[in-house]
C-alpha cells in the first residue's frame, strides 16, 4: 500500500501529470491485492484474461475491468475479512438495493488526507466557528449510508456552533422538517458567526422556494457558505439549472454565488470532487476519468460525451478500482480558473440497461459464488 500512500501524500491534489506514473503504480498494487485477496473480483479478472501487472502505463487504466456499481446494489465484495474493517457504508439506496463498502483503517487515513487537501484549496477549512444546516439525515446508529456521514464530516470543516437537520429521527424514522429548518436559518441570519448549509440540493431548492413564496428573506452572516451535494436523487425531474438556483439563494438567503460550493463523488467510488471557482469539477490526482463511448465502450477523446468510467486506488477493503455509475458525461480542458487537470461535467443518468461494459455479467459470473449480501 506504500504506492497509494504516497500518492495521497502530494502537496498539490491537482497535479495529474507529476503524479501519472504514481498513479497507475497504485492501482496496479491495489489491483494486485485485490485479486490475491477477493475471489469474486479474481473471478471478474481471470474471466476477463486480465492481470494486474498488465497495468504499466497511463492508457493500461482503460483496459482494467469496469464494475458498474449496480454490481455492489447486489453483491458485497470485500478484499478484507469484515471484523477488520471499521466502517461500512451504504448507497442511498433509491433504486430498492443498497451498495454496502467496507473502508479500512489505512482507507479512512487516505480519504483524510484527500479531503484536507481538496479543501484547503478551495478554503473551506477555518478555525471560526460556525451554525450549520444540513439538508440530509440527522446521524442515528440505524443509518449507514454515505451520505449521512458525508454531511456530517462536513460540519467538521470549522468548530460547529449547532447543527440543525432537515431529515429528522423520530420514533423510529425520518421525517422532513422544513419549517424547524427555516426557524433556524432565520435565527442564525442574526448570529454574529457564519451559518454553512450541507446537503442535498433538491432539499435546499425546496427550502428556499418556500420561504420566497412566505416572503421570508434574511441576509446571512458574512463567510456563510452552501455546499452541495448527493445529487437530486428521486427529485431529479425537479432538477432546476444552475443560474436558476443561484439566483433564489442570492434573493432568500443573500448568497453569492461564490458562495455556493458542490460535491460530486459516490460510495462506491469516494473520491471527493470539489468545484472551483467556475462550479467545474476538476479531477483530483487521486482519481482518473474515462469517457467511454456508449455503444463501443471504448474510450472517447475529451469534449466528447459518453458513459463516465471512474478509476481510484483509494479503497484496498473494497474492490472498487474502475467503476461505472449510471452518469453520463463529459472531459473539458482548459478551465479559467487556472488548474491543469480536465473537469467533468455530469450531463445526465442513464437506466441500467443502457450500461453494456465487459464487466455487465459479472453478476452471472459470480452466481456460482458464494458471496454474502
Amino acid at each position: 500500500m506504500k504506492d497509494r500512500s504516497k500518492l495521497f501524500s502530494q502537496a498539490d491534489p491537482y497535479d495529474a501529470a507529476k503524479t501519472e506514473a504514481l498513479f497507475v503504480s497504485a492501482v496496479r498494487e491495489n489491483c494486485s491485492y485485490a485479486y490475491k485477496h477477493c475471489p469474486e473480483y479474481k473471478t471478474i479478472l481471470d474471466a476477463e484474461g486480465f492481470s494486474p501487472q498488465r497495468l504499466q502505463r497511463i492508457e493500461d487504466l482503460a483496459e482494467l475491468p469496469v464494475l458498474p456499481t449496480a454490481l455492489f446494489k447486489r453483491r458485497r465484495l470485500l478484499s478484507m475479512p469484515r471484523r477488520r474493517l471499521p466502517v461500512v457504508v451504504t448507497s442511498s439506496g433509491t433504486s430498492g438495493h443498497a451498495s454496502q463498502i467496507g473502508f479500512a483503517v489505512s482507507d479512512l487515513w487516505a480519504g483524510l488526507m484527500m479531503v484536507l487537501r481538496v479543501c484547503k484549496t478551495r478554503r473551506l477549512l477555518s478555525a471560526r466557528p460556525c451554525h450549520y444546516v444540513v439538508f440530509g439525515y440527522q446521524p442515528n446508529r440505524k443509518n449507514r449510508t454515505g451520505a449521512s456521514k458525508t454531511a456530517f464530516g462536513v460540519t467538521l470543516f470549522t468548530p460547529a456552533l449547532s447543527r440543525t437537520y432537515a431529515l429528522r429521527w423520530d420514533k423510529g424514522s425520518y421525517v422532513l422538517d422544513l419549517k424547524a429548518v427555516q426557524q433556524a436559518i432565520v435565527t442564525h441570519s442574526r448570529s454574529r458567526f457564519p451559518l454553512r448549509f450541507m446537503g442535498f440540493p433538491s432539499y435546499a431548492w425546496f427550502l428556499m422556494k418556500q420561504m420566497d413564496a412566505q416572503g421570508v428573506y434574511v441576509k446571512l452572516p458574512k463567510g456563510s457558505k452552501l455546499m452541495l451535494g448527493g445529487g437530486w436523487k428521486q427529485f431529479y425531474t425537479e432538477e432546476v439549472d444552475k443560474p436558476v438556483f443561484y439566483a433564489l439563494a442570492k434573493k432568500v438567503l443573500g448568497l453569492e454565488e461564490a458562495d455556493i460550493i458542490e460535491f460530486y463523488g459516490a460510495v462506491e467510488h469516494p473520491i471527493l470532487y470539489c468545484d472551483c471557482a467556475y462550479h467545474h469539477f476538476h479531477v483530483p490526482i487521486y482519481s482518473r476519468v474515462l469517457i467511454r463511448d456508449v455503444q463501443t465502450l471504448k474510450p472517447v477523446p475529451h469534449e466528447t460525451p459518453g458513459l463516465v468510467n471512474l478509476i481510484s486506488p483509494m479503497v484496498f477493503a473494497t474492490p472498487l478500482l474502475s467503476v461505472m455509475p449510471d452518469d453520463l458525461g463529459v472531459l473539458h480542458d482548459g478551465c479559467p480558473c487556472g488548474l491543469s487537470s480536465p473537469y467533468l461535467e455530469i450531463l445526465g443518468r442513464v437506466g441500467l440497461q443502457d450500461i453494456k461494459t465487459c464487466a455487465a455479467g459479472a453478476a452471472e459470473l459470480l452466481e456460482q459464488t458464494e458471496v454474502s449480501l
